[in-house]
């Protein structure tokens, strides 16, 4: 048991075979908790400000159930389209959304969406991923790893990268010590992770644990939804006000779209 909570860190621990029990069967209580998505999200796609002049930026997002906007009741509810609107507003342009993310994405199901991402012909890409690699186990470095190897891919492809990083899971309401312990340890550790290998693959990482977390922390029944893992649409809400402006400054520093006050 000792070894299987080693190897769940990711490095070499010293933890009574009581304590691993009880973490196992706090995970495992969890996954039963926590309901089967019944319905998909919104389908948080197509083209905002049809009516504004010039060609549409494209904007993909990608990840899981968080990008996914799972919770929201509708589209205009979901981070994706509350990006994209801003988005729309501060380019005074069109933008053209899609969607590959998907309800329980680990960063190992990056490659597909990624590859379904690139057929658009994106501008600029957001990712969201790392949850379901924190409480589902998986290897730290790989997850990181797969996140790197599809910001290089999207910037390969010309398309510009803004990453939120692993938030603290220690917020869900639900996690109990020595669960809770654990899931911010690891999430913490695949932030950091996350903040590597997104820089050196040429993208943006936005610190959600620290921009985000204080919000739910501070207010929690109106920041989680109903079966208080994911966010509501308050919550999205806040989500996408903290990861508007590295989005809007990486575009206009990259000349994609214009600084406030100047000529378009």
């Amino acid at each position: 048991m000792t070894g299987l909570l080693g190897a769940v860190l990711g490095t070499v621990v010293a933890v009574p075979a009581g304590t691993v029990a009880v973490i196992v069967g706090q995970a495992r209580r969890v996954q039963r908790i926590v309901p089967v998505a019944m319905q998909p999200p919104p389908r948080a796609e197509g083209l905002i400000g049809p009516r504004l002049p010039g060609p549409p930026l494209t904007m993909t997002v990608l990840g899981d159930s968080f990008a996914a906007g799972y919770g929201a009741t509708r589209p205009r509810e979901t981070v994706g389209v509350l990006l994209a609107t801003a988005l729309s507003r501060g380019a005074g342009r069109p933008v053209r959304l899609h969607r590959p993310a998907f309800v329980g994405a680990m960063s190992s199901d990056l490659p597909h969406q990624v590859h379904t991402a690139l057929q658009q012909g994106p501008d600029v890409a957001v990712i969201f991923v790392g949850g379901n690699d924190v409480t589902r186990f998986a290897p730290l470095s790989a997850a990181a790893r797969h996140l790197g190897d599809a910001v290089g891919q999207l910037r390969a492809g010309g398309c510009h990268v803004i990453v939120g990083t692993c938030p603290d899971l220690k917020v869900l309401p639900p996690l109990r010590p020595p669960l809770r312990w654990l899931a911010a340890l690891r999430s913490r550790r695949l932030a950091a992770a996350q903040k590597v290998a997104v820089e050196a693959a040429g993208g943006h990482p936005v610190p959600l644990a620290e921009l985000l977390n204080p919000f739910f922390e501070a207010d929690p029944v109106r920041m989680f939804g109903a079966d208080r893992f994911h966010p509501s649409p308050e919550g999205y809400a806040r989500a996408a006000a903290v990861s508007l402006p590295p989005l809007l400054a990486v575009l206009r520093a990259e000349g994609v779209i214009p600084r406030p006050g100047s000529r378009r």
